[in-house]
């Protein structure tokens, strides 16, 4: 699964205001709820799973990423936003460093197959220390986007 299938314009936020590991969770599903893309009535049961998840190991993968993700009974469909912290945020990575981008998703418990799915797909991208690079100095949403989802170039074609 792409990560740009996952994401929308509307599901960027480019200057993230937390510091901190938790905060930033915090901040990322009062987004998808303030959305909508969260029933009021699921957002504590989801930071709830969130945060078991993040007490077994923490998500952040290394090289600046953390994924944090759950799984959710009332959920239809994936919900995914990609946060950005400037600043980096202590996330308690595998490698100790600061995380400045951030993909939290959730997915319904019924789609458990698109969890590691997803999961595999996002490190494998962020494994591109260029793709960290564009991210790290892109000006607006759509130019993240635009590196989330590149286009392949056909050659021979104008």
């Amino acid at each position: 699964m792409k990560l740009a299938k996952l994401l929308d314009i509307d599901h960027i936020l480019l200057d993230m205001k937390a510091s901190e590991h938790w905060p930033a969770i915090l901040e990322l599903v009062d987004f998808l709820s303030e959305n909508g893309d969260i029933p009021g009535d699921c957002r504590e049961g989801i930071l709830t799973a969130l945060q078991e998840r993040e007490e077994q190991v923490s998500t952040g993968i290394g090289s600046g990423v953390a994924i944090p993700h759950t799984f959710s009974d009332t959920l239809e469909k994936v919900v995914a936003v990609f946060g950005r912290s400037k600043d980096g945020i202590d996330f308690e990575a595998l490698d100790c460093a600061p995380v400045h981008f951030i993909i939290l998703f959730i997915v319904p418990r019924k789609d458990y197959h698109l969890h590691l799915r997803t999961l595999a797909a996002i490190a494998k991208m962020f494994t591109n220390c260029e793709v960290r690079r564009k991210l790290g100095t892109a000006e607006c949403r759509d130019e993240i986007l635009a590196i989330l989802d590149p286009k392949p170039v056909l050659i021979g074609q104008d």
